[in-house]
């Protein structure tokens, strides 16, 4: 952390504190449940409390990946109160779905940290309300069937959101009476800001014209066989979500045009 503070960088930081891990492992069963008890929320909050330590004592600037637990949020709140510079960010399966309601042996769903119940997922809306958290990514794990295969104990671990997780984020904000700019804030413009590509993330003149033309009102349902991944696993299929996407402009290109190119990102 000294040494990143030293040239201004970043440290990315996945926050489960491995002797919490040790103590707490225990048998998991078919239950998600039982999943979410092997790596309870205390294990992230106390890996959190650590790294925020040791932010005061070096002041390296610090993200926080995948929050899943209030506990957590409530940590970095104090933390920004004090003018630490840490941020963090959630993601779209601990948003919308929770653990009590998880079909046995769903391995789609199988990541770390869990995903854990409907009050940590409304402490995780209050921390985006109010700015604790910066934003909301994917967190995509592109992850074979052969690898999902198997039971809660053995499958990779890892969620499969990259196509729908902005609708699914943009459904539950708007059950709680959030806006689709919030969810455009959290997933675009704070994202690019926080890693410094400064030539995308909002709508103004001059930056890439990166655009989806979206439809928020109109629902559909979640496919995972309809999906454009190479694996057809979604831990949203059969969800229903809104937000039909019509047009997508990838730096002004139409994105149904035909043409599937990759390029590198890099900063401008």
């Amino acid at each position: 952390m000294r040494e990143i503070a030293s040239f201004g960088g970043l440290l990315v930081c996945h926050a489960e504190d491995p002797d919490d891990l040790m103590r707490y492992d225990g048998h998991v069963d078919a239950s998600y449940r039982s999943f979410e008890a092997s790596r309870p929320a205390e294990c992230e909050a106390n890996a959190v409390r650590k790294i925020v330590r040791l932010v005061a004592r070096t002041g390296c600037r610090t993200h926080i990946l995948h929050v899943s637990s209030g506990l957590s949020v409530d940590v970095l709140r104090r933390a920004k109160a004090e003018g630490l510079p840490v941020s963090a960010e959630t993601c779209p399966h601990y948003l919308t779905l929770d653990c009590d309601h998880i079909p046995d042996n769903a391995t789609a769903v199988k990541c770390c940290p869990p995903i854990r119940d409907l009050h940590e997922q409304d402490a995780l809306w209050a921390g985006l309300a109010d700015g604790t958290l910066d934003g909301v990514v994917t967190d995509h794990s592109p992850a074979s069937a052969d690898m999902k295969a198997g039971t809660l104990a053995t499958a990779w671990g890892g969620v499969s959101s990259l196509q729908v997780g902005f609708r699914a984020v943009l459904t539950g904000a708007m059950r709680r009476g959030l806006s689709l700019a919030d969810v455009v804030r959290w997933m675009s413009c704070n994202t690019a800001r926080l890693v410094g590509l400064d030539d995308r993330g909002d709508i103004t003149p001059v930056l890439r014209a990166d655009l989806a033309i979206i439809r928020p009102y109109e629902r559909f349902v979640v496919d995972a066989t309809a999906l454009e991944s190479r694996n057809p696993i979604c831990a949203c299929d059969g969800m229903t979500l809104n937000g039909v996407v019509t047009r997508t402009f990838v730096a002004g290109r139409d994105a149904l045009s035909g043409v599937r190119e990759g390029n590198l990102i890099v900063r401008p």
